[in-house]
């Protein structure tokens, strides 16, 4: 497959695609035509009297600076070199090719000036896994994500670091391995590059697709349990939620019908004095539901800005460029932590369906385990997820919701989005370890519950665990059943429909 920078549509799926090297991303005529039309307003606008912000003044609050023309080229490496001031653990190496295939596709639509011959480096670079260290911290995530931006493309003027394997080196050598030659930066190149919200953009990226799969298995998990509970599927019935008809919780109501169809254990539900399940069991629709709609939300919002321009000026006419605003991050940031809320909520529901397979309750043993007293069963690790669960209720205050005056009060008003999005990964990286310790707990139920059967997707799933965890009997170290469990998770490994 092949899809057309600054022509195609980008979507969530797209981007990782190109990332992965399952889809081509190239530059047609079309966009080639686009870059180099734009370039020729550049440098009209740069050779012109008239003062036109980044490319002939001074940045921030030194726009009412002119520079000279003989002084442009400087100015422009001088950003990237002042900007890179980002502090902190280097990001997955991943993200940084995520940040440069965003850049490209916003570059290469024809409305940044930016010459051919540096979008087509780091082409290159996508192309041969040459991915520069950028720090995780240091963005406030308007006019755009500055300092990683700036780390990101430090490696096109011959600076900064490239990683190798697990080894940072710097870019020069490597560079020189590759018969490449730094490249001088011309008028509005450095702004171009650094103006944008590739940070924020690569995090919503890699975490929609991440929570994409986590949605699907907690859906999983809660069915799980809900047959070690012997809990009822009535509240999942279609007539009931048409009457409230949220998109996100038809569409729970209709995977946890679909996931416990046919089961000989639930349907022996129907024939005891339980009236109704708790909140955690029957509101499964209502509280994943509301996280689906969170997500779908933050999806459409993230492919709007896939295929945005988001640096700064925007290039019009041979004498127009407008200094606005589309490189502030609050579009983002604000859905992100919507996400991360979304996110938190369906560790905290996992969580509460683990405590109630552990209380004794409708034929299940306490903690799971008949030998008591001398065993704790699985006593200790609920302990893990009420810490994980109150450790992402910690980090989802909304970043958004602050704003630091920077660049002596011209940039009086920041989104923080690339701490929103940081915050909306380790939200869903905690996230895999709960329903990773629910899926364990809700299959030690299950164990309680035969000579019954259950439907075919909990059977199937309940065959995955058990080729890699076994039944508890007596007390072991569960640390690693838990670690094997997580690696299940993340390596997306059980039957989701």
């Amino acid at each position: 497959m092949v899809f057309k920078y600054g022509i195609d549509t980008l979507t969530v799926d797209k981007v990782i695609g190109i990332a992965d090297g399952k889809i081509q991303g190239v530059l047609i005529d079309e966009a080639r035509k686009r870059i180099a039309a734009c370039r020729q307003k550049v440098e009209a606008l740069a050779n012109s009297n008239t003062p036109v912000y980044g490319v002939n003044t001074g940045f921030g609050p030194l726009c009412d600076i002119k520079i000279s023309t003989e002084e442009t080229n400087k100015l422009q490496e001088n950003l990237l070199i002042t900007h890179a001031v980002g502090v902190g653990k280097p990001i997955d190496k991943r993200l940084s090719k995520l940040m440069m295939i965003c850049k490209v596709h916003a570059l290469s639509q024809g409305y940044s000036g930016i010459r051919l011959k540096v979008i087509e480096r780091i082409l290159y670079f996508i192309e041969n896994d040459m991915l520069p260290v950028v720090p995780e911290q240091g963005s406030v995530g308007a006019s755009g994500d500055l300092a990683p931006l700036s780390h990101l493309f430090l490696p096109l003027i011959g600076q900064g670091e490239f990683w190798i394997g697990e080894e940072v080196v710097d870019a020069t050598s490597i560079l020189k391995a590759h018969h490449l030659k730094p490249i001088h930066l011309k008028a509005k190149e450095g702004l171009a590059l650094i103006n944008g919200t590739q940070f924020i953009l690569a995090h919503a990226v890699t975490g929609l697709k991440k929570m994409q799969y986590l949605l699907d298995l907690a859906d999983v998990a809660g069915a799980m349990s809900i047959e070690g509970y012997q809990g009822s599927s009535a509240p999942f019935k279609d007539e009931l939620h048409k009457i409230r008809p949220f998109s996100g919780n038809i569409e729970v109501a209709e995977r946890m019908f679909a996931l416990l169809y046919r089961s000989q254990n639930v349907d022996a539900h129907e024939n005891c004095e339980r009236v109704q399940d708790p909140y955690s069991m029957r509101c499964i629709p209502q509280v994943h539901g509301a996280s689906r709609n969170a997500y779908y939300h933050l999806k459409e919002l993230a492919e709007i800005e896939l295929n945005s321009v988001t640096d700064n000026p925007i290039v019009l006419s041979d004498t127009e460029a407008i200094s606005g605003g589309n490189f502030h991050g609050q579009p983002l940031a604000m859905a992100l932590d919507y996400g991360s809320i979304a996110a938190s909520e369906l560790g905290n529901i996992s969580d509460r369906r683990c405590y109630l397979l552990l209380e004794g309750k409708f034929g299940l043993p306490r903690l799971l385990t008949t030998g008591g007293g001398l065993n704790s069963g699985f006593m200790i690790p609920q302990y893990t997820t009420a810490a994980l669960v109150t450790e992402n209720k910690s980090l989802c205050f909304p970043a958004s919701a602050d704003s630091v005056p920077t660049a002596l009060g011209q940039e009086d008003h920041v989104s923080m989005g690339s701490i929103s999005g940081r915050r909306f990964n380790q939200i869903l990286e905690n996230l895999e370890k709960i329903l990773a310790i629910e899926l364990m707990y809700a299959a030690q139920a299950l164990e309680f519950r035969r000579p019954n059967t259950f439907s075919d997707i909990i059977e199937a799933n309940f065959k995955i665990i058990r080729a890699n965890v076994k039944r508890l009997e007596d007390d072991r170290l569960l640390k690693d059943d838990i670690d094997m469990m997580i690696r299940l998770v993340t390596q997306e490994a059980f039957i989701l429909k």
